[in-house]
């Protein structure tokens, strides 16, 4: 067969298109939702990071998870709601923002070692002389519940904060905006900004994150004449 395996590769070229188109479509509908709703987000955070904390606590007291990978994902979940104290303003060469990033790539390289560890021989292999190193597979986590783990307590804040928070470059030159801007704003009227500084709007890095790719794609579809510029303005 020559033609079929074809049609395979075209089909998951397609269907991942499909698929990423999608994602990027959501990650810009829920950060206008956030631009709407920032005082109901910032709640909603706050509670869905305490709440992930006491799973975690819950899975370390019933489950016998390891407690000092435990406490780090807990540690790290305080991090992340320390983001939260100028919600939506985050300043991307902020310590904490920065840490918050590395205590993702450290969580989710801890936790994959240990679940990739094979398990411990169980009591009952210990009292079995023909097969002392038999592994219990009855007490290992199923792919649904390492799955489950990792979406929830291990990537659901941080993409949570990456869909909400606002990059510091895009703010509306207003009170307390200096800690995003790094600039103050002038109170005379002789130093007034702009016009195009007053049609500046608070944008969240994943639609930032969207629109940049979508440029991307314009001024390179423009470069090698998929479309004219007339054309582009409509995609």
């Amino acid at each position: 067969m020559w033609i079929l395996p074809l049609v395979g590769y075209l089909g998951v070229i397609v269907g991942f298109s499909f698929l990423t188109l999608a994602i990027a479509s959501g990650l810009y509908y829920l950060s206008e939702l956030v631009e709407e709703h920032t005082v109901l987000a910032r709640r909603l955070l706050n509670r869905l990071i305490y709440g992930i904390i006491v799973i975690q606590v819950l899975l370390v007291i019933f489950d016998r998870f390891p407690f000092f990978l435990s406490l780090l994902g807990i540690l790290s979940h305080l991090v992340y709601a320390s983001n939260l104290r100028r919600f939506p303003i985050v300043k991307l060469s902020d310590p904490l923002f920065i840490l918050s990033c590395i205590l993702v790539l450290i969580n989710h390289w801890l936790w994959f070692r240990h679940f990739s560890k094979p398990p411990a021989p169980s009591r009952q292999a210990d009292n079995n002389w023909r097969q002392p190193y038999q592994v219990d597979y009855d007490e290992m986590p199923s792919f649904s519940e390492v799955a489950s783990y990792f979406g929830l307590c291990v990537w659901l804040v941080p993409f949570a904060l990456f869909v909400s928070l606002s990059a510091g470059e895009n703010v509306l030159p207003s009170m307390g905006s200096e800690y995003a801007t790094g600039e103050r704003a002038s109170a005379g009227l002789g130093h007034s900004r702009g016009p195009s500084d007053g049609k500046s709007k608070n944008k969240g890095m994943a639609k930032a994150l969207v629109d940049n790719v979508r440029d991307w794609a314009q001024e390179n579809g423009e470069i090698i004449g998929f479309w004219r510029g007339d054309q582009a303005k409509r995609f």
